[in-house]
């Protein structure tokens, strides 16, 4: 019985010295770095060091906007889509234009959503050309609309202007555009390119005013040149005012719980 006892109290060399040069055991978490040397050693003043060195300010962060990405087009349909949605809504003394304000962007993510492929739509036969008031019912899917739009534009701009249609002059783009509009150009069988100018019409708008969650309307400026308040949880504190009242937009970002 006196053996044992002895063995109990006697220290384990090895455990010590493992934990003396790799950290100390401490709440059952093994640490090193500070701690580890001040168990071990001891907190030493490091003589060899006769100066701090200079402390570096850091550079200023930019922030990215990681909503500006590509789910849909590539690059090259992104830029025909942008150069094309700025033409439709340029940048003028009133403020920044359709690719300023991403408008691009939010096709694209409106494309790369179940709306881009006309999932909540009914989707079966007989295709027919419409009446003037209805409009068409397309047997393509929108995505493929745009798609094909985009390349027309793109063709039609190398067929009169021997370049690309990012690469040809403002007036050229807006002669092009015209024709689109006026269907004058055919984007695929039965489909002229004015069933395509509409449709990107609209979507070139809703990426100006929509809410910047959905890509467009970067930083709410499209809401700002129009005093636009945004999406305001409340009124009453105006709502007797006769006045107008100049709000600071405010989007559904802003109402997050950070």
């Amino acid at each position: 019985m006196a053996d044992k006892n002895t063995h109990n109290h006697t220290p384990d060399h090895s455990r010590r010295r493992f934990l003396k040069y790799t950290g100390t055991a401490i709440g059952g978490v093994v640490v090193g770095g500070v701690i580890g040397s001040a168990v071990s050693g001891g907190f030493k003043k490091d003589t060899s060091q006769t100066s701090p060195s200079p402390t570096i300010s850091p550079k200023p962060e930019v922030t990215a906007d990681y909503n500006q990405a590509p789910m849909f087009f590539n690059q090259s349909q992104l830029q025909i889509a942008e150069a094309a949605a700025e033409r439709i809504f340029p940048k003028d003394d009133s403020g920044p234009g359709a690719a300023e304000l991403g408008a691009a962007f939010y096709i694209d993510h409106q494309l790369a959503s179940p709306w881009g492929v006309n999932a909540r739509t009914y989707r079966m036969g007989p295709f027919v050309k419409g009446e003037v008031t209805q409009g068409d019912y397309l047997s393509i899917q929108r995505h493929e609309l745009i798609t094909m739009g985009l390349n027309s534009l793109e063709e039609t701009a190398k067929t009169k202007y021997t370049k690309g249609f990012v690469d040809i002059k403002p007036e050229e783009q807006d002669a092009i555009l015209t024709s689109m509009e006026k269907g004058e150009i055919s984007v695929v069988n039965g489909i002229t390119g004015k069933t395509f100018f509409n449709l990107f019409r609209v979507l070139v708008m809703e990426g100006v005013y929509s809410d910047p969650l959905y890509g467009g309307n970067k930083n709410m400026a499209g809401w700002k040149m129009r005093k636009y308040p945004g999406n305001q949880m409340t009124y009453t504190n105006m709502i007797d005012k006769d006045q107008f009242v100049a709000m600071e937009p405010r989007s559904l970002h802003d109402h997050f719980v950070h």
